[in-house]
């Protein structure tokens, strides 16, 4: 039984590195043009995702007392 299951893990293994071959044969480097379309979309939304923490944050030091 413990033939059988590390046969089953060689050929798991085997297909994952196969179709990792094949995603990094189609895969290609970004453009210029591409590249900064995707550090200028990242950024909004970590910007978004700061500016709705800060937003908690004001609203949570306006609604509950400050601790003494």
């Amino acid at each position: 039984m413990a033939f059988q299951e590390n046969v089953s893990l060689k050929i798991k293994a085997k297909r994952f590195v196969i179709q990792c071959v094949r995603v990094l044969k189609i895969t290609k480097k970004p453009d210029r043009q591409e590249y900064k379309m995707l550090v200028k979309v990242s950024g909004l939304g970590i910007a978004a995702i700061g500016l709705m923490g800060f937003i908690l944050f004001m609203i949570r030091e306006m609604l509950l007392p400050p601790l003494q």
